[in-house]
């Protein structure tokens, strides 16, 4: 990737307090390990993020599973195999009909969402200054080749719109014998549905018999149910009430796009988080907004077969009649779309937006799977089964959680048989199976010491004071062998 020589760079907290949780709000049950990101490539990201990490900001913390009140179990979907369900359907439809018509839903669905952004927050701040971080003194930084740019790239996506079938005429209807001789009667629209299948069968056998000449008519070939880009860009009127646009701004490094959708972006965050997580007024300020969802660690970064937008982190802005109406925060990584955080305008909850911007953002990996071949998962945070509102994540299948002891995804219809028996359960059911990425050596972990890059083993020679054996053992144990040969871990 273009990041050449790059280093991620990150200092650890370890995870021996336990802070309040926003699924079940035990005020000191959640656990988790953390660090601070300074910087990081995107394949570290990955690798981290298929060991149960998960990032807030520049924060980057992996729950610990056994201890804490709600065990956070990553999960991902099979972008590629992925088929909408009834539900899902009928979310588009919903929105389609808003577009087409105007018509606000009257309800809202009561839709699950995560908790606040600050879920994993630090719990104290890093301790290297800017310069202790920048350039490692025996690490070449090497001149970066002008990577190619597409053209605009924080441009509208715009899936392609299938033809519009052709419709003849309206037949009249027949008088029934109602109330009212002049109207039909009242049908189920599943007898409606079942006399056109009838219908169009004949049809096929009859056109079938009159080219065949006699013979018998050849099998008409299955009908293809709509794919998810079908069901997105179906046609709309002319005449629509409403224009929906979708446009992906790299939020860091900021873009001229998103710097220019700024204030309008945080204007939207901070009602969501009044109106639908209760904040108080003063608690969704511009510099929390910037710290935990435009902030990112991540390095802008290209490859030759990667997506034409480059990987990196990202906001999905859906603008409706000029306004924005709802952020998707995302991660384009080497394997998949890592979903950060949505948030939206309040007026608009009855819309389900959560589980269209899930949707779309399915179909954006799609899309960039045609660019880059591995690039084929969604994933959506973590699944969490003691808590009922959560479990909506697992509705989108093919989907599989990642087993917290061997680091093995599984599939999820196999796994929640285990998660009704208990809040925390190892998913491999290979009792021999481990963790294939264990630390073997300490002494190659890598460290960033006086602005030099040097293994563990010299790092500890010159070391002076109390032994950090242990702390740097548990990091890399958690980030595993090949991450902590490549991570510069800080030490002062």
């Amino acid at each position: 990737m273009a990041a050449g020589n790059s280093y991620t760079i990150v200092e650890y907290f370890g995870g021996e307090d336990g802070y309040a949780c926003g699924y079940c709000k035990s005020e000191k049950g959640n656990f988790s390990h953390g660090m601070w990101a300074h910087a990081m490539t995107v394949q570290d990201y990955q690798d981290l993020v298929d060991r149960g990490w998960r990032r807030s900001g520049k924060y980057v913390y992996k729950p610990i599973m056994e201890e804490t009140c709600c065990p956070q179990y990553t999960i991902r979907c099979h972008a590629l195999s992925f088929q909408p369900s009834k539900t899902h359907k009928k979310n588009l439809k919903k929105m389609s009909k808003f577009l087409s018509k105007g018509e606000m839903p009257t309800e809202c669905d009561g839709e699950p969402m995560d908790s606040v952004c600050e879920e994993g927050r630090p719990r104290e701040a890093p301790k290297a200054c800017s310069s202790d971080v920048q350039e490692p003194v025996d690490a070449v930084a090497p001149e970066k080749e002008a990577a190619p740019q597409p053209a605009q790239p924080d441009t509208p996506q715009q899936a392609p719109k299938p033809e519009a079938p052709i419709r003849g005429p309206p037949a009249m209807p027949k008088p029934g014998v109602g109330a009212d001789p002049s109207r039909p009667p009242c049908r189920k629209a599943k007898d409606l549905r079942k006399e056109r299948r009838q219908l169009k069968e004949q049809q096929r056998q009859q056109e079938g018999g009159a080219s065949s000449a006699g013979s018998a008519p050849a099998c008409a070939p299955p009908t293809q149910s709509r794919t998810l880009e079908d069901l997105i860009a179906e046609s709309l009127p002319e005449d629509a009430k409403h224009r929906l646009e979708v446009r992906l701004v790299r939020s860091s490094p900021p873009s001229a796009q998103f710097k220019a959708s700024f204030h309008a972006s945080y204007q939207v965050y901070k009602l969501y988080q009044i109106a639908i997580h209760k904040d108080p007024p003063d608690k969704p300020s511009e510099s929390q907004f910037r710290r935990f969802l435009c902030d990112s660690p991540l390095e802008e970064e290209t490859a030759p077969d990667g997506p034409e937008a480059g990987y990196g982190s990202f906001h999905q802005q859906y603008w409706l009649d000029g306004r924005i109406v709802a952020v998707g925060v995302i991660d384009v990584l080497p394997t998949c779309v890592s979903s950060v955080y949505l948030y939206y305008h309040p007026d608009c909850a009855a819309l389900s937006l959560g589980t269209y911007s899930a949707l779309r953002e399915i179909a954006f990996t799609r899309q960039l799977q045609g660019q880059s071949p591995k690039l084929c998962y969604y994933y959506l945070g973590f699944y969490i089964h003691s808590c009922p509102k959560m479990r909506y994540k697992g509705q989108y299948r093919p989907s599989d959680l990642l087993c917290p002891e061997t680091y093995a995804w599984v599939p999820i219809e196999q796994c929640v048989p285990r998660l009704e028996s208990a809040a925390y359960a190892r998913f491999n059911q290979d009792i021999d199976a481990v963790d294939e990425r264990f630390l073997k050596d300490l002494d190659r972990v890598l460290v960033l010491h006086r602005r030099a890059v040097m293994p563990y083993a010299a790092y500890a020679r010159k070391r002076r004071g109390p032994s950090d054996e242990r702390e740097v053992e548990q990091y890399a144990r958690l980030v595993g062998q090949a991450c902590a040969e490549r991570m510069l871990l800080y030490r002062a």
